[in-house]
């Protein structure tokens, strides 16, 4: 199918593979059946909220719910249209040299540009499922080009030096965005324009006993040693300003590293208290507001730790 063929390929492996961090509960299947729905009918999915709520998981989730091929594009400032549209990428010469009669001597040269389609021209040809990620690090200049694609349902050929000046969107074609809140370092704010356009449906953290029945299933530990986490991090993120405190990526990385170097998940134990504040610290003091943020992010850490109570089976 060549190179485009063979993103898509890596991409499906990629997805399975991000699909274990989804826990199927009702909510989810009940958050997944309707975004569905909303692509059927032509609109596209916009999944925004704070880091680590698991938006990417959730977009490539959906995406694999239309059964088409996926092409995922990661957002950021220096993203342009030759990047999504595509560019000439060197070129190609041929000779034809005609010998055939001795006293004749016959040269012809040419040379043609190489063409490679971007991966949005990719997607929109083929009716393939876009997953814009993060699409508000793109400069809002670079995702103009899709108010043509939402509204026109046609891709402008910007610069392309071609002889179709568009090319018609792909009834196939959808496309899922994911963002940040605007007040995250390294986010543009997204035109109205844009926003019109999409179904933007906003991700908060799951509860702690969805995100403890996350961690269980992942990391393969017991419930209740998973909840004892998740309690840990529901009580820090009550510290913090809205919108921020640790994820659930905070979670995942405290049992793996407990994990590896045989830390008992004991709030009383100092060395579980000494890998919480390493992983949570730093998070937790800039989320907070105090004239000491180091120093109280570590005894806030503490206090929780203390209040951590792993149940019996």
């Amino acid at each position: 199918m060549g190179a485009g063929g063979k993103r898509v390929t890596v991409l499906k492996k990629k997805i399975d593979k991000n699909n274990r961090a989804i826990v199927r509960d009702e909510e989810t299947e009940d958050l997944l059946a309707r975004s569905l729905q909303y692509l059927k009918a032509g609109y596209p999915v916009h999944f925004t909220g704070p880091s680590g709520t698991g938006k990417t998981s959730l977009a490539l989730a959906l995406a694999k719910k239309r059964k088409k091929p996926v092409m995922l594009i990661h957002g950021n400032h220096e993203l342009n249209n030759k990047d999504l549209i595509g560019d000439f990428t060197g070129y190609t010469s041929k000779k034809v040299v005609d010998n055939y009669v001795r006293s004749v001597y016959k040269r012809d040269e040419s040379v043609t540009e190489i063409w490679n389609d971007g991966r949005l021209l990719e997607a929109v040809k083929n009716g393939y499922t876009l997953v814009y990620d993060e699409f508000t690090r793109s400069r809002p200049t670079t995702n103009n080009i899709f108010l043509s694609i939402l509204e026109e349902g046609v891709l402008p050929l910007y610069g392309a030096k071609r002889t179709d000046p568009f090319v018609r969107v792909h009834p196939d074609f959808a496309c899922i965005f994911t963002s940040n809140p605007d007040e995250y370092a390294g986010v543009y704010q997204t035109q109205d324009a844009l926003l019109d356009r999409l179904i933007t449906i906003f991700i908060d953290h799951k509860d702690s006993d969805r995100e403890a029945a996350i961690i269980s299933e992942k990391m393969d530990i017991s419930k209740n040693e998973a909840q004892a986490i998740t309690n840990l991090i529901a009580e820090l993120r009550k510290e913090c300003k809205e919108n921020s405190g640790p994820s659930l990526r905070a979670s995942l990385m405290i049992v793996k590293l407990a994990e590896a170097a045989g830390i008992p998940i004991e709030g009383s134990n100092s060395h579980f208290q000494r890998l919480c504040i390493d992983v949570l610290g730093h998070q937790v003091s800039r989320c907070i507001e105090s004239n000491t943020p180091i120093t109280t992010a570590e005894k806030l850490i503490i206090k929780a730790c203390h209040n951590m109570k792993v149940t019996e089976e």
